[in-house]
C-alpha cells in the first residue's frame, strides 16, 4: 500500500485523484497571478496618453515562430502521455524529448529577443510598453523553465518509476502535461497583446 493515498484510484469525494485536484488549485492561483499582470497591462494601456504598437520594438515573425514551438510542444506532451497509457515507453521518451527541445528553443529565441532589445538599448526602464513586455514575459519566460525542469526530470529518471508504478508514473505526467498546457495558453494570449496590438 502506498504511503500517501489517491495516487492512482480518484477519491470519491472530487472525483479526481489527490495530484490532479492538487494541480487544478494550483492553476487557479497561476490564473489569478497572470490576471493581475494582464489586468496591469489593461489598467496601464487605458490610461497612457500614448501607447507604441507592439511591431514598433517587437519582431513579430519572430514571435509568431515561437508561439508555433510552444503548439507543437503542447501536442507533443499529449503524445508523451497517450504513449504512457498504450504502454509503449519509448515513444513516450521520445515525444517527452521533443517536448523539451521545443520548449528550450522558446526559450532560446527569448533570450535571443532579450538580448537584440539590450544591444539597442531598449530597457525596461524606457518606456511602459517595454516594462510590461519585459515583466510579462519574463513571468512567463520563468514558468517555461520551471516546466523544462520538471520535465527533464521526468524524461531522465522516469523509466525507474515506470517500471515499479506505471500507473501513477502515468498520473504524473498527466500533472505535468495540464501545467504545461497553462503555460502554452498564457503564452497564446501575451502573443497577441504584445506582438500585434
Amino acid at each position: 500500500m502506498d504511503a500517501i493515498p489517491y495516487t492512482i484510484e480518484t477519491r470519491q469525494d472530487t472525483g479526481l485523484y489527490n495530484a490532479k485536484l492538487g494541480i487544478w488549485l494550483f492553476l487557479a492561483s497561476e490564473v489569478m497571478l497572470f490576471g493581475g499582470l494582464f489586468s496591469s497591462y489593461i489598467l496601464l494601456r487605458t490610461g497612457a496618453l500614448q501607447w507604441p504598437a507592439g511591431s514598433t520594438y517587437l519582431n513579430v515573425p519572430i514571435g509568431a515562430f515561437n508561439t508555433l514551438m510552444l503548439l507543437i510542444s503542447n501536442l507533443t506532451v499529449v503524445l508523451a502521455w497517450t504513449a504512457l497509457r498504450e504502454n509503449n515507453f519509448a515513444k513516450h521518451k521520445k515525444m517527452l524529448g521533443f517536448t523539451i527541445l521545443f520548449a528550450a528553443i522558446f526559450l532560446g529565441i527569448k533570450a535571443y529577443e532579450y538580448t537584440m532589445k539590450f544591444e539597442h538599448h531598449h530597457f525596461p526602464s524606457e518606456n511602459t510598453f517595454l516594462a510590461v513586455y519585459f515583466t510579462m514575459t519574463g513571468v512567463h519566460a520563468l514558468h517555461i523553465l520551471g516546466g523544462i525542469i520538471v520535465l527533464g526530470y521526468h524524461f531522465l529518471f522516469g523509466g525507474k518509476m515506470w517500471k515499479a508504478k506505471p500507473q501513477q508514473f502515468t498520473n504524473r505526467l498527466e500533472i505535468v502535461g495540464l501545467y504545461w498546457h497553462f503555460v502554452d495558453l498564457v503564452w497564446v494570449f501575451l502573443f497577441p497583446v504584445l506582438y500585434l496590438f
